[in-house]
């Protein structure tokens, strides 16, 4: 197993959940979710206890969900509260297995092991999506790669200069040095490029011309989300890294969810404190911001599929990598510490 047991994880979008079932696998895990007349969330595993047949594919009655291979009407507790045969007594030792799930930041998490460790305070703080003054929104894909490598991904933006030539790269990343480093289970990747030209997306942001500060403050929040401070200031404005709440500055968020070994769901968007009631500048933001990250899809598709054809070849790490590195080691000890206190 390569991700953390007994975590928070994100299962959904916010609009993503209705009243009809939906099916995700989660950590290995399949699920279905669905919300109950009074929008309030249901997650349980995607399996009728009689003969296996998905609930997903189920007929919703009210809050319950009957199995549409026989017709085991199971409630939104997981419990049976009908048999295929009506004349039969309810056997209430029939259970459904339910999982503790929360709305948060415009996302539903669900916590994926233990269900008696499950602490809504341990959910991570994407306060940028939530805290008044600031916007969100943003998008979802299905990535056919490790989670680990969109991680790795997220923690070295130098390649945001080839990946991403055309909207937020350029040549000055990769002359700028960074610095990374661990406070407690986090990992913090820092980049200051200071006096340059902004690329064409920082420009359109910022809406004046002019020479401009950068900066890309990366952090990787255990299980598997990363969270990057991002902007542009005016060179007058005289920011730091300490200080640069002037310009335009926007959080991008990104949380990953490992459906199997090879695979991931991962939850995009952007946060921002500028224009923030400019409803269509959010809109082309996010046709922007989701035009970018397929393009690191495809880059990270193709490198799982080259993972996969050279077994005997192991990922290298270099200077640019500390962040993902750095990151991959607090994974690996969240997990031995997790097997640990299951002997």
């Amino acid at each position: 197993m390569t991700w953390v047991p007994n975590q928070w994880y994100v299962a959904a979008w916010d609009c993503e959940v209705d009243r009809a079932p939906l099916a995700r696998t989660l950590c290995g895990e399949p699920v279905m979710l669905y919300r109950k007349l009074d929008r309030s969330l249901v997650a349980m595993r995607d399996a009728c206890p009689h003969r296996l047949l998905p609930l997903s594919m189920g007929i919703k009655e009210g809050d319950d969900i009957r199995c549409r291979y026989h017709g085991l009407l199971i409630g939104s507790d997981g419990v049976a509260k009908e048999m295929p045969m009506r004349g039969d007594p309810v056997n209430a030792s029939i259970c459904v297995q339910t999982y503790p799930v929360v709305e948060r930041h415009r996302f539903i998490w669900i916590f994926i092991g233990d269900a008696a460790q499950a602490d809504p305070d341990n959910i991570p703080d994407f306060w940028p999506c939530s805290t008044p003054g600031w916007t969100f929104d943003g998008g979802y894909y299905r990535i056919a790669c490790d989670y680990r490598l969109a991680i790795d991904n997220l923690m070295d933006l130098s390649h945001e200069t080839y990946t991403h030539q055309g909207s937020i790269g350029q040549l000055e990343i990769m002359d700028t040095p960074i610095e990374a480093r661990v406070e407690g289970d986090r990992v913090f990747v820092e980049r200051w490029i200071p006096d340059i030209d902004a690329p064409p997306f920082w420009r359109m942001a910022l809406g004046k011309p002019g020479q401009v500060d950068r900066w890309q403050v990366c952090q990787f929040i255990p299980p598997s989300s990363v969270l990057i401070d991002v902007g542009v200031a005016p060179v007058e404005a005289k920011m730091t890294l300490a200080n640069h709440d002037n310009g335009a500055r926007g959080f991008v968020i990104d949380a990953l969810t490992p459906e199997t070994e090879t695979t991931s769901h991962y939850f995009w968007g952007m946060a921002r404190s500028f224009d923030i009631e400019d409803t269509g500048f959010t809109a082309r933001v996010r046709a922007q911001q989701a035009a970018v990250f397929a393009e690191d899809v495809e880059v990270l598709e193709a490198q799982q599929r080259s993972i996969d054809a050279n077994p005997s070849l192991r990922l290298r790490g270099y200077n640019i990598d500390q962040g993902g590195v750095k990151a991959r080691a607090v994974i690996a000890r969240l997990i031995r510490a997790a097997n640990d206190e299951g002997l």
